[in-house]
């Protein structure tokens, strides 16, 4: 999650556009020593990358991005953060104040260059040179049916919203009410018939929510929503008063939080919080001793911690972690609990930079008693926003030892959620999956269920709804209490130009919520 510096993007273009064309003409056209003196360029080229492009992350392959997207967007951002400064760019210039303080305390760019000039060029070189004219296509797959036999749609907007802001969908099955946040500062409660039963107003947009027994709801919220290195985030119990006896959570100073999962973590009888700190380009993954932040536990400190989950993998009676990472390190991590609050973490899967983790959820897909992994990928807010053929919907299997491998993909542009339920009621799990940063030529493909045909074989069904909004969260419950599983989603528009591009493909409702009522019986 980025935001692009135009004025450096068609500085860099220009530059490299001048660098190679007086590199050609340098060289005389028959001479023969043209394009060996292009391929020694390459070759050199892919070494520094490897060496430069692959010290804090996996190496990134030209074949992730097309030529002009490596070129004017990733590149550029990446010289920055080497300590290139190229002239006409400047790097915290474009931020408000307060970022660029925030900013400039991190170091991100390196006042001493890493690598030379004339090092950098062969990067480039080797980019421009190998990388596709055109985004990858992706690969075939099972054709969709747009339309939803199972599900009746249904649009609701709540607090008269001109832009759908949503930010939080969350379930309390205990009081059958849904818990909608929006940008705006704003909590809506709403009752098992999707009427306004209370609202909140919040300091900043709210991200997630628990709901403990005979206790008040813990709200977690982000500080800024858009890409921010500020701690203004908050965890705190939701209620107007204190009540006799209790002692309301009140955690502040949060880096950029979005979603937090809690347990009794070192055995004291005691329940502990885990925070997910995005943060931009600086966050952290905690762990809080009886939500004191006084006793604050770092397990990674590092940015883009998207959601974590507890659970004993290893089986031997201890609580762990798992996380997904996005912001480029881009992994799931496994936290083995060691006893006394100790953990030893091990990688599970790691992926490209350009990946865009952005959801996981355990799943036991095989029914072999072990947790497998549902995960989605589609992060697509950054210097990149080009279709990805690998963004998607993916099934990666336990093989009993905590060793993860992909046994099921399907292709999604910009796929944010992903939930595995037995919608059906038929005995195995189905997929509800979402994309946040849809595909403008199928934008309908917003919301996709895959139904289970036996085997880990899912047939895709879109639903001509699914076009009217930006769906960047989901839930799903049995709302209306009649027996099966219900799914409601929640749009978020940015800005008003994103709704602009789906006017101009004549789509003129843009709802707040999409009721999906489960028809079955």
């Amino acid at each position: 999650m980025f935001s692009l510096k135009t004025g450096l993007v068609f500085f860099f273009s220009f530059w490299v556009t001048s660098f190679f064309v007086l590199k050609t003409e340098s060289v005389p056209p028959d001479s023969g020593l043209k394009n060996v003196a292009l391929n020694d360029s390459v070759s050199s080229g892919k070494q520094l990358a490897m060496r430069y492009c692959a010290s804090c992350h996996l190496f990134p392959e030209p074949e992730l991005l097309d030529k002009k997207t490596w070129v004017t967007g990733v590149l550029p951002n990446m010289a920055m953060r080497l300590g290139l400064k190229l002239p006409g760019s400047d790097t915290l210039k474009p931020l408000p104040p307060d970022e660029e303080k925030a900013v400039s305390k991190l170091n991100v760019y390196p006042e001493t260059a890493l690598l030379s000039l004339e090092e950098w060029k062969k990067i480039v070189a080797f980019y421009e040179s190998t990388a596709p004219a055109e985004p990858l296509p992706q690969k075939p797959h099972q054709p969709t049916t747009n339309q939803l036999p199972l599900f009746k749609p249904r649009e609701l907007t709540v607090g008269d919203k001109q832009v759908p802001q949503t930010t939080l969908l969350k379930y309390d099955k205990n009081t059958a009410q849904l818990y909608v946040g929006d940008a705006q500062n704003a909590l809506y409660v709403l009752d098992g018939k999707f009427q306004l039963a209370n609202t909140w107003w919040i300091d900043t947009p709210p991200t997630d929510i628990d709901f403990p027994k005979n206790a008040a709801p813990r709200l977690l919220t982000i500080g800024i929503f858009s890409p921010s290195d500020q701690h203004l985030g908050r965890l705190m119990t939701l209620e107007k008063s204190a009540k006799p006896g209790t002692k309301p959570v009140n955690i502040r100073d949060l880096p950029r939080p979005v979603q937090f999962a809690t347990g009794d973590l070192n055995a004291d009888g005691k329940e502990d919080a885990i925070v997910c700190g995005f943060g931009n380009n600086a966050g952290k993954l905690v762990w809080l001793d009886g939500f004191d932040p006084a006793k604050e536990h770092v397990l990674k400190a590092m940015p883009g911690a998207r959601k974590v989950e507890i659970a004993d993998f290893n089986r031997d009676k201890k609580p762990d972690i798992m996380v997904v990472i996005a912001q480029a390190r881009e992994e799931v991590a496994i936290f083995f609990n060691q006893g006394n609050g100790k953990f030893k973490e091990k990688t599970v899967l790691q992926f490209s930079p350009l990946f865009g983790g952005s959801y996981f959820e355990l799943v036991d897909f095989n029914k072999d008693g072990f947790q497998d992994i549902l995960l989605t990928n589609g992060d697509n807010w950054d210097y990149s926003s080009v279709n990805k053929n690998y963004h998607g919907v993916r099934i990666y299997l336990n093989d009993k030892k905590d060793n993860f491998k992909e046994t099921w993909f399907y292709p999604l542009y910009g796929a944010s959620k992903a939930v595995a339920r037995d919608f059906d009621n038929d005995g195995d799990l189905d997929i509800a999956a979402t994309s946040f940063y849809s595909n403008l030529a199928q934008p309908e493909q917003g919301f996709v269920y895959l139904k289970n045909e036996g085997r880990l074989n899912f047939k895709p069904f879109t639903t001509p709804e699914g076009a009217n909004g930006k769906w960047l969260t989901m839930e799903a419950a049995d709302f209306d209490r009649d027996g099966d599983i219900d799914i409601v989603l929640g749009s978020y528009f940015h800005t008003v130009g994103e709704m602009t591009q789906l006017i101009f493909k004549g789509i003129l409702s843009f709802p707040q919520l999409l009721v999906l009522e489960n028809q079955g019986k």
